[in-house]
């Protein structure tokens, strides 16, 4: 039985054979089109080639990509839905059409995966006769076997290529079937799976709705390896397949259950299979927990899998444990799961243990919810309640509907659904990136496609204006005072990209001159120079001398061979899991973002600093090399995550030191940047840090300044800087201990104001107050002072401190209230939780507006309590 890692072999290998081109995956990170939030389908990197907008490296190719879909994440769990998964593709871009698919995918599953062909059902759209021929014709498929259905139509979107597809159909047998006489490829039923796209991309629908035939017709198919590994290795479902049951299995057994004994069990362990699978690969791509985007699905799916977890029994966290299996079970397929290992195993420990907590306050809400529908009589938790649970804290709706049965009370499941879609139309107006018009885009598509750029080795040339564009139009002619973007048949001008700021500049001849302000790349291949024009008149096919502001040129070559020099320091310094996450290279300054998990100390600052030195000292030659993107790798070269690189890649080495892809400008030798100095480090996300730094002439100028600073300081402290600061800040220490100690007597001294807002409740006198306070201390000094003079009782004293609200639970010896219990269902009414002693507990929480709500609580959750 072939395993799922010998099939995907094997598709690849057989499309190989039949001269297709292999592929890597690309990101679950779509780069360059802004209309996905996520990779979908191995069409994806196609695109470009199929619309014209990039030439491909072959007319044939294939892959094995990545995806993820977000479409009813809430169903998953059922035999049938997945988020990640991997899609088998081969494509054709002009080359064979119909004909050629239906044969490639009829020899490979007939021949090579040895499937029986009266088991297999192709569709067709109705009017596709030619596909229906082919079929019978190549295949041999009887014609009452193959299926004409109205849903075998692909299109891209509203506007754009589309046609009809194909769709090849598994017939798994009676027993799977429904049992009526009409059961056949299209029906409700398991029984006939459809597994494999074959789509005819031969026409385009403009704005009417009209189609014309496109001038090269192109082939995209798609099949999910899941599913034919389902088929082939003849499971019922694909969880049972081998690309999932080392998950599940291990699942099971930190749960200590068994896959396949019972539904609700069985459905938590594909939820934590899939949503395992999920994470490990989303947060391998880039994508880091956060609440908008695609950080917000990689939050939503792994707090799902807590949830399933936590209905299975499992306490403690445990993802870090199933991703690891994902690792060792796919990471031969995707060797970015083993480098970064380290990185996606702290992003998935710190996020399930943040939910964890999270549960906990969830619970303590859940808990005030009970309480106040028991004191009003109801007899139901509204679906609004239900539902803010749920979507705020991130607490399982059906934990909710068990604790409430268990306090005998009902869920009001419909209000919750209602709620829940709402939040989904919200969600998925919120989660639709919009592309948007292309500006000039028309303007484009009438200009040469291909732009030769001499920028690597020349910074002016003498070349030919073949387009000029104002307001959207094309014009022949720019005078003084216009504004707009020209286009050269050659340019030495750099256009923006890889974090590179665009290169200034001129463009002039005898009779105008236009000043460069910017250099784009709108479409791929072509460059366009933004421009204002400052005398004279340009015309368009005039010769014109094209020059780059070279010192600032230099300047963007010092600081992006520093951002290489930079980011491999990190990596020895602070680990292999650091990657680049975003750079912006200018001619100032250069900034760059990485992941790592908490502050970089002083002392590894200097370290990496001195790294960079060091190796600028060297003066190391820089190495341009053009190759392919497997051998580079091979060669050791570090890609970025989320980048799309082609066949051909730019390999940048500095010496032996640092080796990336880059089509960036660069200094000859590391010697010419001068000087590398740190001016800051700091967060910019959860698990992403940035540094800002400066080379060369920046660099100089940084360090003047901060010595300028000193130096100031210096004359007016009027001795040694060092000491006299640690003098002052002792001085300052002192004084803010006299203070707090001030403040607390003061606050102690409240005592006898506070004992006059006693309220008994049966027999125990309950303060609950907010006092002025510097500090959680001072409020424990406080109940002690109380606790003294109330010898039954339960003290709750409130404050804000630094802008946040704090509370402290004491509980005298004797009476039947739960410190603990009692602070945290008051520290969710300010946004926090707590804990402690059954005697003693204390919270925290985010809104200070909130405090006098949450005291105004104690009385009635302690009666509740002494009433059990």
């Amino acid at each position: 039985m072939l395993t799922g890692a010998q099939i995907r072999e094997l598709f690849l290998n057989f499309f190989q054979e039949k001269g297709h081109l292999v592929l890597p995956s690309s990101s679950l990170v779509p780069s360059g089109d802004p209309s996905l939030l996520l990779t979908t389908a191995g069409m994806v990197q196609i695109k470009p080639y199929f619309l014209g907008e990039a030439v491909p490296p072959a007319p044939r190719l294939a892959s094995v990509q990545k995806c993820f879909r977000t479409v009813d994440i809430e169903a998953v769990g059922d035999e049938r839905h997945l988020t990640f998964f991997e899609m088998l593709g081969n494509f054709s871009v002009g080359d064979y059409f119909k004909e050629g698919a239906i044969a490639f995918a009829w020899e490979f599953l007939t021949k090579r995966l040895g499937f029986p062909a009266e088991r297999l059902y192709p569709t067709i759209y109705p009017d596709d006769e030619e596909a229906f021929q082919a079929w019978q014709k190549i295949a041999g498929v009887p014609a009452e076997r193959i299926i004409r259905l109205e849903d075998n139509w692909w299109a891209a979107g509203p506007v754009g290529p589309n046609g009809p597809d194909s769709e090849i159909y598994y017939d798994r047998g009676a027993e799977y079937g429904c049992g009526r006489e009409t059961c056949r490829p299209g029906c409700d039923c398991p029984r006939f799976l459809e597994f494999w796209n074959l789509v005819f991309m031969q026409y385009y629908r403009d704005a009417t709705g009209a189609l014309t035939p496109l001038p090269r017709k192109n082939i995209d198919t798609g099949m999910g390896l899941e599913r034919l590994s389902m088929l082939v290795q003849n499971k019922r479902t694909v969880y049972e397949t081998d690309l999932f049951m080392p998950v599940l299995e291990r699942a099971a057994e930190i749960a200590g259950v068994t896959y396949g004994k019972a539904d609700p069990v069985d459905f938590s362990l594909r939820v934590i299979g899939d949503h395992s699978r999920a994470v490990t690969f989303l947060v391998a791509d880039g994508v880091l927990p956060s609440n908008e985007g695609r950080g917000y699905v990689l939050r939503r799916i792994l707090r799902r899998a807590v949830r399933h977890g936590r209905l299975l029994g499992i306490q403690r966290p445990f993802l870090t444990e199933t991703v690891q299996v994902v690792i060792k079970t796919l990471g031969h397929a995707y060797p970015e799961l083993g480098h970064r290992q380290e990185f996606i195993l702290r992003v998935v420990e710190m996020e399930e243990t943040r939910f964890i907590q999270t549960l906990t306050v969830g619970l303590s809400v859940l808990d005030q919810i009970i309480t106040k529908a028991r004191e009003t009589g109801a007899h139901q938790l509204s679906g609004e309640d239900v539902f803010r649970l749920y979507d705020t804290y991130g607490f399982p709706k059906e934990l909710t509907v068990e604790l409430a049965q268990e306090a005998g009370l009902t869920v009001d499941l419909e209000g919750f659904e209602k709620a829940m879609n709402q939040q989904r139309e919200r969600a998925r107006a919120a989660s639709k990136f919009s592309s948007g018009p292309r500006q000039n885009a028309e303007a484009y598509s009438q200009l040469p496609l291909e732009v030769e750029f001499l920028g690597y080795e020349r910074l002016d040339a003498t070349s030919q204006i073949v387009g000029m564009i104002v307001n959207g139009q094309l014009v022949g002619t720019m005078e003084t005072g216009d504004e707009g973007e020209i286009v050269l048949r050659e340019t030495p001008f750099y256009a923006e990209a890889g974090g590179q700021v665009g290169d200034t500049g001129s463009i002039a001849n005898e009779r105008g001159l236009a000043e460069v302000f910017d250099t784009r790349r709108p479409v791929p291949n072509l460059i366009v120079h933004r421009v204002r024009m400052s005398q004279g008149a340009l015309l368009s096919g005039d010769v014109v001398e094209a020059k780059v502001d070279r010192q600032r040129r230099e300047d963007i070559a010092r600081n992006h061979s520093a951002t290489h020099l930079l980011h491999k320091a990190l990596r020895e310094t602070l680990g292999t899991h650091v990657q680049q996450a975003g750079s912006l290279v200018a001619p100032d300054r250069l900034r760059f973002d990485f992941t790592h998990f908490r502050p970089v100390t002083p002392e590894e600052l200097w370290a990496i600093e001195e790294r960079v030195n060091q190796e600028i000292r060297l003066n190391l030659p820089k190495e341009t090399t053009i190759t392919t993107y497997q051998e580079a790798l091979a060669a050791g070269a570090m890609a970025l995550f989320g980048e799309k690189y082609g066949e051909q890649v730019r390999m940048v080495c500095l010496g032996d030191y640092s080796c990336e892809l880059c089509g960036g400008t660069h200094v000859n030798r590391t010697g010419d940047i001068g000087y590398f100095f740190i001016a800051s480090e700091e967060s910019v996300g959860a698990g992403v840090r940035r540094i800002e730094a400066f080379t060369g002439r920046g660099a100089d100028q940084a360090v003047r300044d901060r010595l300028a600073v000193l130096e100031r300081v210096s004359q007016r402290l009027g001795g040694e800087i060092e000491t006299r600061v640690q003098a002052l800040l002792e001085e300052l220490q002192e004084e803010r201990r006299t203070i707090a100690q001030l403040q607390r007597q003061l606050a102690v001294g409240t005592v006898d104001q506070l004992l006059h807002r006693v309220v008994e409740v049966d027999g125990v006198k309950v303060i609950a107050a907010s006092v002025e306070a510097p500090n959680q201390e001072a409020l424990r000094d406080i109940g002690d002072a109380l606790r003294e003079r109330l010898p039954h009782a339960v003290i709750v004293l409130g404050g804000v401190f630094n802008g946040k609200p704090g509370l402290v639970a004491m509980v005298t010896p004797g009476v039947k209230v739960n410190a603990s219990n009692l602070v945290r269902k008051l520290a969710a009414t300010i946004g926090g939780g707590g804990g402690g002693r059954s005697d003693l507990a204390q919270a925290g929480g985010r809104f200070p507006e909130k405090l006098g709500e949450a005291l105004a609580q104690t009385v009635p959750l302690v009666r509740a309590d002494l009433s059990h």
